[in-house]
């Protein structure tokens, strides 16, 4: 066994989703495919691998989800979503983005809106409604996965942003150092590096406040 193979042995539940969703929009899909069959070796739920990749698709796109998400059919055949559309993703999505921004969802709607009425709308409808407010993942699982993502595609207003949504589900800063310092596997030094100097940064905010 190889040490790369070690360390994905190593690596518990949530960490293997998170690494899985930074394959996929990296397209690393030989690596996607490995960390896939050590999902199988644990028997980790379906379920919840097939809504991590779901998700890309709000940060790489749809041509990103469409191809992991083949790879996952291809590696779980058996696999049927049951997962039930949300029927007011509004509602939901507004409910589910005041969980991760708290009393500064309004000011972030305000924002967005003065230069995009419809992306104001869209990020909470399509967003947190239809694709975070669904069930088979928690939301602290959803956020550290999405820390994952935006550190692989260096977003950093909206890293800074999901790394204080992770903290609020009661995610620890050393849990969300480990989610980034795992990207290294893939590898993904620069990633990794780019989101560990986010996490600094949110750090130093959150020690000066």
């Amino acid at each position: 066994m190889n040490k790369k193979s070690e360390q994905i042995k190593n690596l518990n539940t949530i960490e293997l989703l998170s690494l899985i969703s930074a394959a996929a929009v990296m397209r690393k899909y030989d690596f996607l495919k490995l960390l896939m069959k050590e999902s199988a070796l644990r028997k980790i739920r379906t379920e919840k691998i097939y809504e991590a990749l779901l998700q890309t698709y709000l940060f790489a796109g749809f041509p990103s989800a469409l191809n992991s998400l083949k790879i996952f059919k291809e590696n779980f055949p058996e696999f049927i979503s049951k997962n039930k559309p949300i029927s007011d993703v509004y509602s939901a999505g507004a409910k589910t983005c005041k969980k991760i921004y708290g009393n500064k969802f309004e000011k972030l709607k305000s924002n967005i809106n003065s230069f995009s009425p419809e992306m104001a709308e869209w990020f909470i409808s399509e967003g947190y409604g239809k694709v975070l407010s669904r069930k088979n993942l928690s939301l602290k699982e959803r956020e550290l996965c999405i820390v994952s993502i935006l550190s692989v595609l260096k977003f950093d207003s909206q890293l800074f942003s999901h790394i204080n949504g992770a903290c609020r589900q009661k995610a620890g800063i050393s849990e969300i150092e480990k989610i980034i310092s795992n990207l290294d596997l893939l590898p993904a030094k620069s990633a990794s590096k780019f989101g560990m100097m986010v996490l600094e940064s949110y750090k130093q905010k959150i020690n000066a406040s």
